[in-house]
């Protein structure tokens, strides 16, 4: 049986630190929901989360008419979902200090006219793990098909 109990705050920022690539999911003007690739710039101490956005994009437009979203983490032994909304943000000396390699791909440097900064706002975190990471959740897994009892685990939230 999994164990539900509240998030600390300081547990949801740490696993959100320990990720560079999340899922963004947006919702477009007809209702539908759509996920893309994001790379993490940075993580605030109250979990905010800063990523590059392409200003040029549908995935942007889709952020300005509806800033409600998700980001998804994953990692082997752990999953947190965030929910929140999103700001974008015109800070010349923010950019230049989020810039990094990692993004290089998608724009030509920090003076590229599409780099958009977006500030995702977190409002609340949906976490569940298993200490141990992956062989821990694969050792969970194994175990509950043979005895049928369910999993151990931690599943909580908290409001941010």
């Amino acid at each position: 049986m999994s164990t539900h109990e509240t998030v600390s705050q300081s547990d949801v920022v740490a696993v959100m630190r320990s990720e560079r690539i999340v899922m963004l999911t947006t919702s477009t003007a007809d209702g539908k929901l759509v996920a893309h690739p994001m790379t993490v710039q940075e993580v605030s101490d109250d979990a905010d989360v800063w990523l590059f956005v392409d200003l040029e994009s549908d995935h942007a437009d889709a952020l300005r008419a509806n800033p409600a979203v998700n980001v998804a983490f994953s990692k082997p032994g752990s999953w947190l979902s965030l929910s929140g909304t999103v700001e974008f943000v015109t800070d010349r000396a923010k950019t230049e200090a989020l810039w990094d390699g990692a993004v290089d791909a998608f724009f030509d440097g920090v003076d590229d006219p599409r780099l958009g900064l977006i500030r995702i706002h977190v409002d609340s975190a949906q976490f569940w793990g298993k200490p141990g990471g992956a062989p821990a959740v694969l050792a969970a897994m194994v175990t509950a098909k043979v005895t049928g009892k369910k999993p151990e685990g931690t599943s909580g939230t908290t409001e941010l």
